[in-house]
């Protein structure tokens, strides 16, 4: 049975609650939206009603723009989520109907796609809606359940199974099962139900390239010439993957030196889990290649949760110099440079001459297995 965990982005939902604003959360599949709003809604009682959009009667109930009908359908409720809110046709619309006709409900909507949900909401919902995102259980947030020592005994199978909500906790020979099951049949669900994609195959293929490549550089040109694309279809693919909560972009840092690398991003994957999925590799560990890289996509995701859950928003980059010196992460601020390095095995490292010369003002620190607590920890 799934273990109740707070989520660190819960109190900054409901700080913005009844203050005139649609709440829009996005995240993938089985990241735990449905959970979160019903715990949004239980102080509420029976002045709170949830709608699953994906049920038929729903979607057509909410499909009629016409406010006295949308009354009798949500009925004298104060707060209302929406669940799955981009199945439904014209939502925008329907939202800002609800928002300027009933503006003292409060309208929670989610959405499994950002591409969906965004484009048919944004302009209608322009100054009406605040975004926020919801991924996989952070390593601070399973403080809750687990001490100090149990978490770091879990930790190898955290970076092999990942963190979703009914994963995490699952035995070890239903984790695979489950992990191989939500890959599969739910995590690019709403990509191939997108209208305009037309080779799910290319999407697979181009998951796996990505997988393999994790923690280096990736030239959109190279991809596109193994695949037997366009770089405009590379592009395209993996900003869908992005929007739906798949991988993300780490663009490089690139200001004073000529040598610097601008262009290639890095790609990681939201869940280390679904990457580990996706290349059917889940041995420990200690007995893998790919540990290095694996722990890099754990350190960059876990500190993006972090950032999440204390509000804080620096530019976040990688540097590398066609010389091959590199720094695998930083975080620009108030015109304040952090760069780290992450290590697996070795905790020596030195921050690299040329970018000391080129940045003096900025900080350098060694993130390892000993001390990444405090680099992901929402304390």
């Amino acid at each position: 049975m799934q273990k109740l965990v707070k989520r660190d982005i819960q109190p900054i939902l409901e700080r913005w609650l009844f203050r005139g604003k649609t709440l829009i959360l996005y995240g993938a599949r089985q990241v735990g939206k449905t959970t979160l709003c019903k715990t949004l809604l239980m102080p509420y009682g029976d002045d709170s009603a949830y709608f699953n959009c994906e049920i038929q009667s729903v979607r057509s109930a909410l499909s009629v723009k016409e406010p006295q009908a949308l009354q009798r359908f949500i009925g004298d409720k104060k707060i209302v989520v929406l669940d799955e809110a981009q199945t439904v046709p014209e939502i925008g619309l329907i939202l800002k109907l609800m928002i300027d006709t009933f503006p003292e409900i409060q309208i929670i909507a989610t959405g499994s796609s950002s591409f969906d949900l965004a484009n048919r909401a944004a302009e209608p919902l322009t100054g009406r809606a605040l975004q926020f995102e919801l991924y996989p259980f952070s390593y601070s947030e399973l403080a809750q359940i687990l001490s100090p020592v149990e978490r770091r005994a879990h930790l190898d199978l955290f970076l092999r199974y990942g963190l979703y909500p009914n994963i995490a906790f699952a035995p070890e020979q239903d984790a695979q099962f489950l992990l191989d099951n939500l890959s599969n049949s739910y995590l690019f669900k709403d990509i191939l139900m997108f209208e305009n994609l037309k080779r799910a195959d290319i999407l697979v293929y181009l998951l796996q390239l990505l997988a393999l490549q994790l923690g280096n550089q990736v030239s959109y040109h190279e991809l596109a010439n193994q695949l037997k694309v366009s770089s405009a279809t590379i592009e395209r693919y993996i900003d869908l993957l992005e929007k739906a909560f798949v991988v993300f972009r780490l663009p490089p840092f690139s200001r004073n030196l000529r040598s610097e690398i601008g262009k290639k991003n890095k790609i990681y994957f939201f869940d280390v889990g679904i990457r580990n999925s996706i290349v059917q590799q889940y041995q420990p560990m200690e007995l893998r290649a790919d540990k290095g890289a694996i722990w890099e996509n754990f350190l960059v995701v876990e500190r993006l949760k972090y950032l999440q859950a204390q509000g804080l928003r620096p530019n976040r980059y990688f540097w590398r110099t066609t010389e091959g010196a590199e720094v695998d992460y930083i975080e620009e601020s108030a015109g304040q440079l952090n760069a780290y390095e992450f290590k697996w095995q070795d905790k020596k490292a030195k921050l690299p001459a040329a970018f000391a010369r080129a940045y003096p003002e900025g900080t350098f620190k060694v993130v390892h297995r000993d001390n990444f607590e405090g680099f992901v920890e929402n304390s």
